[in-house]
């Protein structure tokens, strides 16, 4: 009660209730038409927030600090962002736009400035480069600091850094970084005002149809007060409501972010082995290095997690000294009475916002006001000049108050890694809710799950190729696209035990052919020709279904399909002329077409459905890889810490981290797994080219373990793409295994990474 009266109190003072009340009408709008939205960031600090059910983080259960979110000494504006299911977002624009007229809101701009390859790309456009010069160019910066450039780089990607024309464009693409290039629509800042927003700002049509910006930057607005909504769009959102939808209709059971059974232990004991493919937040490769470290057992484990992979916390060198005392290595320890109080639920170390400015309160005698305007002043100061002022006075205010400097320093590290990337406990507790329903969806309906992520997509940090694998090691039977079984979204068969791959997986062919071929379906059809004249489908927009080879329950294998649709002519026959043209086939000689090869037929499935329930590529390069002493990815549990291991995989993401000090990460999947690889600079730099361009990777080194986390520390690096060649070239002999593979008894898929050069075809 003393809470929400000091809110409310503040409110009335601020005079901003109907700034709380429009963001609930939105909030109750959503809701209303089964849109799922949560707020998150500082409104959880907000007992009026959580009351007003914009947020769904009860504040009483992490630290509160209001004046975090609204301060009177401040006067700046309150911030509420919320998120909304990233495929419906719009509704809730075009309501916004239809409730208070386009006269009186619109969306907020950003100015968008030059980078490295926009500057490289438009300066060598106007001297005239050809295109491969430019990318070459760019591909010599990417993943370099503009200063680290040298005439090497330049030299190596085949251009003389001493050709004038090459420095004129490096020299002058130097001077353009940073500079506005245009303006664009913020990611979702809604702007509404009382009286005519046209008179308060210019107003502009919008590249997107339906949609009005103002003329002025985000920033700006918070410079003049002007208060803004921020209506983001979130994948994860739409995967939750689109798994609850099928759970609900083949298990019959009715799920919302509230009801979903809360503290399950079979949901942690996932979480801790880092099996987190496609579970929201914690789905990257250092998350799930971290997950089975920190083992977190209840939700505020969740929130340490979510929060402790930040920059804050890493450049704060806070994250191992957490994990020490986590683990009981260290002791546990509190400088103080006072920020015992502020850090007893992280043991002692300061790892989100909130403890960092109620230890500039509590330690360095910062009021609240004081303290926020701290962080906010960090980037910003950074700039200007003053952040050494803003140093002296908070480590001199910890010193003066009995707090060692090394302390004091450590914490002033973590607010300036804050202010590049600032991460709040009420953010990362609002996250973490999204964190453990996916989780749960999950471990207990993996092919709700996997539809659900497969039909929300492009979301996420996985494509669909590793959605599918990891439903199959889960025990999730995925069937085929096929006419006569597939929807248009992927489904759930056999009473929401088995996954059908749904038509939209099929590239080239489009949602509205998809539903004519449905509409006309009824019972099924007997062969092509039954689809080509009931659906009316043109043999342009059966073709892509033979590639993807999608007539098997016509008994017809990819060859046979591509051969009948090539066969149709113009359009459908009209039903008069539909028995003579029948029998004018049924004269026509048969052809026996070769069968294809395993690796031809796994080929073509990535070609058109980026994903193959028939094998794996490296299972058929099995012999060369072996010949070679690259080992299965599975191994690597096997061998011990500081081994020598040589691995080698399809590249499925590369990641290099602003924190990581040059270090890339690199995932290879082959036919057993999957094998996490560290590349440090240093090899990065001798390696780049191979790193960069292979789609099929040899990786030597040696196993770095601790605990369940394994790594390979790269020291050598090998391009095998070119082996890729060979399945489509019937080179790669099948041998027992990899024909085992192939006929489906492994249950194991293909990865995706950069597209990979096999003969005329891009194979993703």
């Amino acid at each position: 009660r003393g809470q929400i009266e000091h809110e409310l109190a503040l409110i009335a003072e601020l005079k901003y209730a109907p700034y709380f009340l429009t963001v609930h009408d939105i909030v109750h709008f959503a809701r209303g038409h089964g849109i799922l939205c949560q707020g998150r960031g500082s409104a959880a600090n907000s007992a009026v927030c959580y009351a007003l059910g914009i947020t769904a983080v009860d504040p009483s259960r992490i630290d509160l600090l209001f004046e975090r979110f609204v301060s009177a000494e401040r006067d700046e504006p309150p911030d509420i962002d919320v998120d909304f299911e990233h495929e419906r977002r719009e509704e809730v624009i075009q309501y916004l736009y239809a409730k208070y007229g386009r006269e009186r809101a619109g969306m907020t701009a950003t100015v968008i400035t030059y980078r490295t390859k926009s500057a490289l790309r438009e300066v060598g456009k106007a001297m005239g480069l050809s295109e491969d010069s430019i990318v070459a160019l760019q591909g010599a910066a990417w993943r370099r600091d503009w200063e680290d450039i040298r005439s090497a780089d330049i030299r190596e990607a085949g251009l003389d850094p001493d050709e004038r024309t090459v420095r004129l464009t490096l020299a002058l693409a130097g001077e353009l970084r940073g500079f506005p290039r245009h303006l664009s629509q913020h990611t979702g800042g809604m702007v509404m005002t009382e009286g005519p927003l046209c008179e308060v700002v210019p107003i502009a049509n919008a590249a997107m149809a339906d949609r009005t910006v103002i003329e002025w930057d985000k920033d700006d607005l918070d410079a003049l007060g002007i208060l803004k909504v921020d209506v983001l769009a979130l994948g994860m959102l739409t995967c939750i409501r689109k798994a609850f939808d099928l759970i609900a209709r083949h298990h019959g059971r009715a799920l919302t972010l509230a009801s979903v059974p809360a503290e399950d232990p079979a949901v942690y004991d996932m979480l801790c082995e880092g099996d987190s493919v496609g579970v929201f937040q914690v789905e990257s490769r250092a998350q799930m290095a971290m997950l089975p470290r920190l083992k977190p057992r209840c939700f505020y484990d969740l929130v340490i997690e979510v929060a402790i992979v930040r920059p804050g916390p890493i450049q704060g060198d806070m994250v191992h000294p957490y994990l020490r005392r986590r683990q009981g290595l260290e002791p546990v320890s509190y400088p103080s009475r006072e920020l015992e109080a502020v850090l007893g639920k992280t043991l002692g170390i300061p790892l989100f916002q909130e403890q960092a400015m109620k230890i500039a309160i509590v330690a360095a005698g910062f009021t609240p006001s004081e303290a926020d305007s701290l962080r906010r002043a960090m980037a910003t100061f950074r700039r200007a000049g003053e952040i050494h002022r803003l140093e002296t006075r908070f480590i001199g205010g910890m010193v003066g108050r009995g707090y060692g400097r090394d302390f004091a320093e450590r914490c002033f590290r973590q607010i300036e890694g804050f202010a590049d990337y600032g991460f709040p406990e009420s953010h990362a507790a609002s996250f973490a809710l999204l964190v453990y329903v996916s989780a749960w969806l999950k471990r207990h309906y993996p092919a709700a799950f996997a539809a659900a992520l497969l039909n929300s997509q492009p979301m996420g940090f996985y494509a669909p190729a590793q959605i599918v694998r990891d439903a199959r090691d889960h025990g999730v039977a995925v069937r085929p696209v096929d006419v006569n079984w597939s929807d248009w979204d992927h489904a759930l068969e056999d009473g929401g035990a088995a996954l059908r791959l749904g038509l939209r997986q099929v590239g080239g062919f489009s949602a509205r052919d998809a539903k004519a071929l449905l509409k006309a379906r009824g019972v099924g059809y007997a062969d092509i020709k039954d689809i080509f004249r009931r659906a009316g489908l043109a043999p342009a927009a059966l073709e892509p279904l033979a590639r993807a080879d999608a007539f098997a329950s016509l008994g017809l294998n990819r060859r046979q399909a591509l051969w009948a649709v090539r066969g149709l002519k113009g359009q459908a026959p009209l039903p008069l002329f539909a028995v003579a043209e029948a029998r004018e086939a049924a004269r026509e000689p048969s052809v026996a077409l070769p069968a294809m090869t395993a690796g031809e037929s796994i080929a073509d499935d990535y070609r058109a459905l980026r994903l193959s329930l028939k094998g794996h590529p490296a299972a058929l390069l099995r012999g060369e890889l072996a010949a070679e002493r690259y080992d299965l990815c599975a191994r690597l549990k096997d061998l011990a810490h500081e081994r020598p291991a040589r691995v080698a995989g399809l590249v499925i993401t590369r990641q290099r981290p602003g924190t990581a000090s040059g270090v890339i990460f690199v995932t290879l999947e082959d036919e057993s797994g999957i094998a996490n690889v560290i590349v440090h600079a240093q090899v990065f730099e001798r390696y780049r080219r191979t790193l960069l361009g292979a789609g099929l990777l040899g990786v030597a080194g040696r196993v770095q373990r601790e605990g369940a986390v394994i790594h390979v520390l790269a020291r050598e690096l090998v391009d095998l793409t070119s082996l890729l060649g060979r399945l489509t070239a019937g080179a790669a002999s099948p041998r027992p295994q990899a024909e085992r593979l192939v006929r489906g008894r492994s249950g194991l898929t293909a990865g995706e990474g950069l597209p990979l050069k096999v003969d005329s075809h891009d194979f993703h």
